[in-house]
């Protein structure tokens, strides 16, 4: 048995081939920059080429929104292919390209397609986590995204913190998209992004949260397919950077003030975000750096963290720049880097629903 796991991101395409015997061959396609892959499209394209004569027994994509549905993940059949069409909406910055590669992988392989999704993982907010301050009957709440990475890193906590990993424990997930959440018991409790996929923390091009007054008078400015893009595709770091880039590995390279200004923005927001965190649940108990730029910025930790002295945190500067996974000084409350791996997450889940559905065609 094989499962194929498709990652498709706002910047790369990532997917990985697992077999039963313990291979794993790993593919990536990025997309954001300057390199031959331009699309989703013509990453999905360069992904089906290489993966040649396989023949996967299962392909499972993430899906940044699940809808009102709380299932990790689910067979996608005519009626779910037209469930998910129909709320697209919901993050109409990855849902589109998400069901493209469902149908480009139906042209090439005749096997079983799951869909994972990310909101799931955020099923378990509270009510005072996830309620908007708008009347119900407008049915908007806040969702959270990132949830297959969030699963992946909760997996991972206790085979490095043992019992402490149920305590308070904020990670934050940062790349292109970004976002935090916060972790009891290791269960998502609160989180960043609400309603859509550009609200929470600034990112690379998506503006985070702003101020209602400003929606509203952007709203007079534009059409609202000028003011989806606007949002989405023109504002974070690449507006901080008064066009510059979008790019943390480009911006911590200039010396324009333009880009120092930018990094030191996004820090700012993160720490904002780790001392709410920290307020709400009366102290944090661990702090996890995951995703591209949590992974591999010392900068953007160091920025984030030279302040948080207060909740019992201090880097360890040797360990953050040489991005050791454990990177806390002696004295301080664990300071984590947990590298993100949803493709292995999301077989996971594949595979649990694939063996626990006697509905699937069980070819081995």
């Amino acid at each position: 048995m094989s499962i194929l796991a498709i990652n498709s991101g706002s910047s790369s395409l990532k997917a990985s081939l697992f077999n039963t015997n313990g291979e794993r061959e790993n593919f990536r396609y990025t997309y954001s920059s300057a390199d031959y892959i331009h699309s989703h499209a013509k990453a999905f394209i360069a992904l089906l080429a290489d993966l040649e004569n396989k023949q996967p027994t299962l392909i499972a994509h993430r899906f940044v929104h699940g809808g009102e549905l709380p299932d990790a993940a689910r067979l996608i059949d005519a009626n779910e292919r037209s469930r998910l069409q129909s709320i697209t909406y919901l993050a109409p910055l990855h849902m589109p390209d998400n069901l493209l590669g469902v149908d480009l992988c139906a042209k090439q392989f005749n096997c079983p397609q799951i869909a994972c999704f990310d909101t799931a993982f955020h099923y378990t907010l509270p009510e005072i986590a996830y309620r908007l301050a708008i009347p119900q009957a407008l049915k908007l709440r806040r969702y959270g995204y990132h949830g297959i990475n969030y699963a992946h890193v909760a997996q991972e906590l206790p085979k490095i913190l043992g019992a402490a990993a149920k305590g308070r424990i904020v990670v934050a997930h940062l790349g292109s998209g970004a976002s935090l959440c916060l972790l009891e018991n290791l269960r998502s409790v609160d989180t960043s992004m609400g309603y859509s996929t550009a609200g929470g923390i600034a990112m690379g091009t998506r503006c985070g949260d702003i101020d209602p007054g400003v929606m509203l008078e952007l709203a007079k400015r534009y059409d609202d397919v000028q003011l989806s893009n606007l949002i989405y595709k023109n504002s974070g770091l690449l507006a901080l950077s008064d066009d510059e880039s979008g790019e943390m590995s480009v911006l911590e390279k200039s010396d324009s003030e333009n880009a120092k200004f930018a990094v030191e923005y996004f820090a700012h927001q993160i720490r904002a975000a780790i001392g709410s965190y920290a307020a709400k649940a009366g102290g944090i108990d661990a702090l996890i750096f995951t995703g591209g730029i949590g992974e591999r910025s010392a900068r953007v930790r160091s920025l984030v963290c030279e302040r948080l002295d207060f909740l019992g945190f201090s880097l360890n500067d040797k360990a953050n720049n040489a991005n050791f996974v454990t990177i806390n000084a002696d004295y301080s409350k664990p300071i984590l880097i947990i590298a993100a791996d949803e493709e292995a997450e999301i077989a996971r889940l594949a595979a649990d629903l694939y063996f626990s559905n006697k509905s699937f065609d069980q070819r081995s």
